[in-house]
């Protein structure tokens, strides 16, 4: 029987939240590959444009309890820094990413991500999924703090 499962994460980062954002979510696509192959080995274009609508498909690392996923953007606000997004992946009827990034008076972030997924094993898989996504905004800060002219 298929169950819904939700979670919240909240991230504060030093990293000012326009680039976190285009960091995390505009190009996760061609930075997680070298970030965190473990997470996800390689992604490819489906289609759009990179705005509502854009189709991407991810091979799945070992971190990840599925073998791959496809996401589509649902909605996108860069200038607010904030999206939705939903992932279909082996496990998981649907799954439905609100991530938004707040500034913060030091000049960094805090990054608020709200995951509601629904199917067979979704909850086991979305707990992994959140604990991949918290390595995710880590491993993006640590690059952008090390590269500071990256995603400006």
């Amino acid at each position: 029987m298929a169950s819904t499962n939700s979670w919240t994460l909240e991230l504060e980062s030093k990293v000012s939240a326009p680039r976190k954002f285009r960091a995390c979510v505009m190009d996760w696509h061609t930075l997680a590959p070298k970030l965190a192959p473990h997470v996800i080995d390689n992604a490819h274009h489906v289609e759009g444009d990179g705005g509502i609508g854009t189709v991407r498909h991810y091979n799945c690392g070992s971190a990840v309890p599925f073998n791959a996923m496809k996401k589509k953007v649902e909605f996108l606000d860069v200038d607010k820094c904030e999206c939705k997004y939903t992932i279909e992946c082996d496990g998981v009827e649907t799954s439905t990413w609100n991530i938004k990034m707040k500034p913060t008076a030091n000049g960094g972030s805090v990054a608020m991500v709200e995951c509601t997924s629904k199917g067979a094993h979704a909850n086991d898989m979305m707990l992994k999924a959140k604990e991949s996504a918290a390595e995710m905004f880590k491993s993006v800060e640590a690059y952008l703090i090390a590269n500071p002219n990256a995603y400006n």
